[in-house]
């Protein structure tokens, strides 16, 4: 399971990396170039975003990024297909991350069986509430997958707990609120936060929503287990090249290690 992959790269790594692709864009030839970036600097884990019309948690970089590969043809048989070959060629979990809408159309049966039969060991779904989510988290589980639940500095103490009961593999922390990539302050209220979080569960802590530089990294070591960063990466990617994304994954990667 997850979880138990997780604690074992926990036991020699402090903080784990974890990072994003939108599948299809810029295109499919680029995301395996990021993906083997990603295996090269040593990132624990990958989300490959399923491209949405409406990606109402996505700040300004994402929502082009998911048009785009939309209008490139990207859809469910392209990425299932494409997270099939990518799972054979590399060692990280892959995880399913989108909204609710294209996995409702498909049927949770239908998508749980695609995402197994494509590697995938789990999901998350922005926009997809845990007591929405009950059923479909059950025909996961049946399928060996872990529902991935996302918990936000808004949520209280009785709230946190909820979320948790049927959570798996690790529990997204959402920094801050608001859509991602803008630059998120790791101060006391984030820390203090992560606190509220780790006594609401006993999976592993992971922290997104514009967590972008070495520095935050350091900062985020003994509050969370892993460090999400995704609009920095693709960021970079459009700017600066192949070689700079590399460059700042193998700097993440080095800033999370033990020091």
């Amino acid at each position: 399971m997850l979880e138990d992959y997780l604690r074992n790269k926990l036991q020699s790594q402090p903080l784990l990396v974890m990072t994003h692709l939108v599948a299809g864009y810029p295109s499919l030839e680029d995301n395996w170039r990021m993906l083997e970036a990603m295996r090269d600097a040593g990132v624990a884990l990958v989300e490959l975003q399923f491209p949405f019309s409406e990606p109402i948690a996505d700040g300004p970089v994402f929502v082009r990024a998911n048009q785009l590969a939309l209008q490139q043809g990207m859809n469910g048989e392209r990425y299932f297909d494409f997270m099939r070959r990518a799972a054979r060629e590399f060692e990280f979990p892959l995880l399913y991350m989108g909204y609710y809408n294209p996995v409702f159309r498909l049927g949770g049966q239908r998508f749980c069986d695609a995402l197994k039969d494509a590697g995938g060991r789990g999901y998350i779904i922005a926009d997809l509430p845990p007591e929405l989510a009950v059923d479909l988290d059950v025909k996961a589980r049946e399928a060996g997958l872990d529902p991935i639940h996302l918990m936000t500095p808004a949520n209280s103490e009785a709230r946190l707990r909820e979320i948790a009961v049927n959570a798996a593999g690790f529990v997204y922390c959402v920094a801050r609120k608001g859509v991602t990539g803008r630059q998120t302050a790791l101060g006391l209220d984030v820390t203090d936060y992560l606190d509220r979080c780790r006594k609401a569960t006993g999976l592993p802590i992971g922290l997104g929503f514009g967590i972008r530089t070495t520095e935050d990294l350091r900062q985020l070591k003994g509050h969370a287990d892993i460090a999400i960063i995704g609009t920095a990466c693709l960021e970079i990617w459009e700017q600066e090249g192949e070689q700079a994304y590399r460059d700042y994954l193998h700097a993440l990667q080095k800033a999370a290690g033990r020091n």
